[in-house]
């Protein structure tokens, strides 16, 4: 027999084995449920309390890396448009101080243009002076020449006469190629005789340069100053007085003429014997200047005569040339500024186009980014969604559902509910 006693009314009362056996067990079961129910509280509440810090924990982490991140976005936007600022600015004075050289340069040009212009219009002025005194000589001097001439006239004829005769006998004792050679020989001769006093300065060499296919047979160079003021391309013909075929002196001048061009020669002249009955050719020089520029034929006579004519009135233009070769190396100078000026441009607009690159690039690499961290903010907010599922999944938490593949625990449960 066993005594309990009622806590409620103090009663003491006395039970068998099986009473006593009954309300124990009942009081086990009620222990039980009452564990039970407090373990279940307590899991509810650690887990509402583990979500609520992890969720908490969660949104501290991810406002701290949103403030984080904007921060940084804030700095970047700030660096990028500082950095923009200063390469704009660093273009605006670029480009002012590339539009104000290119206005200096363009108004030294046009100034210099103008001085050019003023000058080579005060030396034209002083040449046509200068020129027109020397026509009113050269008038004068002309009309003393055709006196003097008019009364050397008959001498010169009578020595004409005998030198034609002599040419004609000398002629019938020659060949064919010696009476080329020969005339070739006595110009030089005749040349050579006058070098040192007359031509001390100048170059008379026979034409050896036949690479074009032809060549002429002396060329005459003078220079004075490095300016060439003449050069004549010589062309000798002869021929016997019992030749068949005979030649014309207007036979050779295309030939002469392409010689002259070829070796670059200012006059051509065309030293003959042929036509020996011709009066146009017996009466002294022959301008064929109607047929070919600046040819002239003549006998050997006047072979050194026109020599000296020719380089006494190019001597006259010596100034002239050197004062175009100037104003040419004037307008040189001014070619070669032009040049530098638009390779300055050239230049400047290269570096302004890598410079431009440059700056779109960093615009692109910022804008780059700006995008990782928008998509870091994107995964920030999917990581923010996940634990709002799992927060969800959590409340949703029930001991039936932790129970559903736990055969023991459904078990024991079972048993309870029966022993209830």
């Amino acid at each position: 027999m066993n005594t309990i006693k009622c806590p409620k009314c103090g009663e003491v009362f006395t039970v068998d084995e099986s009473g006593y056996a009954a309300i124990v067990k009942q009081v086990h079961d009620a222990e039980f449920h009452k564990e039970i129910e407090l373990r279940e509280k307590q899991l509810k509440t650690d887990k509402e309390t583990a979500v609520s810090l992890a969720v908490a924990k969660a949104e501290a982490d991810r406002d701290k890396t949103i403030a984080e991140l904007k921060t940084k976005l804030a700095t970047y936007e700030a660096a990028k448009q500082a950095e923009i600022a200063k390469i704009a600015s660093e273009n605006a004075l670029a480009l002012a101080e590339k539009e104000s050289r290119i206005q200096d340069l363009k108004n030294q040009m046009e100034l210099d243009k103008t001085n050019a212009a003023n000058a080579m219009e005060q030396a034209v002025l002083k040449k046509d002076r200068e020129f027109a005194d020397e026509l009113r000589r050269k008038d004068e001097a002309i009309a003393d020449e055709l006196k003097r001439k008019d009364e050397a006239y008959a001498d010169e004829l009578k020595r004409r006469d005998e030198e034609i005769a002599y040419y004609k006998e000398f002629k019938a004792r020659q060949s064919t190629k010696m009476i080329g050679e020969s005339l070739e020989q006595h110009c030089e001769t005749e040349f050579n005789k006058l070098r040192a006093t007359a031509f001390p300065n100048a170059y008379f060499e026979k034409d050896n340069d036949a690479r074009s296919g032809s060549k002429g047979d002396f060329i005459y160079r003078e220079s004075k100053d490095g300016v060439e003021f003449i050069s004549i391309m010589f062309e000798m013909k002869n021929e016997m007085d019992t030749t068949a075929t005979k030649h014309k002196n207007e036979d050779f001048f295309k030939e002469l003429d392409k010689d002259r061009t070829e070796k670059k020669c200012e006059y051509a002249v065309l030293v003959s014997l042929l036509e020996a009955d011709s009066e146009l050719y017996n009466s002294g020089i022959v301008d064929v200047s109607y047929r070919y520029e600046k040819m002239y034929v003549v006998r050997p006579q006047f072979f050194i005569p026109l020599i000296s004519i020719l380089r006494n009135a190019a001597l006259n233009s010596v100034s002239y040339k050197q004062e175009l070769l100037q104003i040419r190396n004037q307008n040189i100078d001014v070619t070669n500024f032009e040049n530098s000026l638009m390779d300055f441009k050239e230049k400047f607009s290269n570096n302004y186009r890598l410079a431009s690159d440059k700056f779109q690039k960093a615009i692109t690499e910022i804008d780059n980014t700006i995008d990782h961290l928008q998509k870091v903010k994107d995964a920030l907010l999917g990581s923010e969604r996940q634990l709002r599922l799992a927060n969800d999944k959590a409340q949703d938490l029930s001991v039936k559902k932790l129970t559903k593949d736990n055969p023991t625990m459904q078990a024991k449960f079972a048993e309870l509910k029966d022993n209830q």
